[in-house]
């Protein structure tokens, strides 16, 4: 079994997946859609991706405020996870993400990636980086399969 990380956008989802011991988060791709209210196809390649990746649990991005509260991005992650657990029936874990966008940029910019090569990659970097703190803050509880 694997874990999916996600990191929820408008228009954008970032996905990476740990390896099966649960030590390393890899991006694995950015869906793109036209309108941030089509998540159809969204949720459809989502559920896709589980199937191949043989995907256990899903950890979804939670964009909290600077000063902890939530706001309209928040509620709409909510809604997703929502949309996301009826549609996989995997469960599905919300993860505080402040910070994981500008964290991705950096490590883009010091591996100098080109500006017009990060906007392609920046979602799935970020996925990657909230899984690899959900796994690493979480790893005794995975292996013994406490979500």
């Amino acid at each position: 079994m694997k874990v999916m990380g996600l990191d929820y956008g408008t228009k954008t989802v970032g996905v990476a997946v740990s390896d099966e011991l649960f030590l390393t988060a890899q991006s694995l791709e950015t869906i793109t859609r036209k309108s941030a209210n089509k998540l159809r196809q969204t949720l459809a390649r989502i559920e896709q991706l589980v199937k191949e990746h043989k995907v256990g649990l899903i950890v979804l991005g939670y964009p909290k405020n600077m000063n902890n509260t939530l706001g309209d991005r928040a509620k709409d992650t909510e809604s997703f996870k929502e949309d996301l657990e009826r549609r996989t029936g995997l469960k599905v874990i919300l993860w505080d993400e402040r910070l994981t966008t500008m964290e991705a940029e950096r490590i883009l910019i010091e591996g100098s990636v080109r500006r017009e090569n990060r906007k392609s990659v920046i979602d799935q970097m970020a996925a990657s980086i909230i899984l690899q703190s959900y796994l690493d803050a979480n790893r005794e509880k995975l292996k013994e399969n406490n979500f």
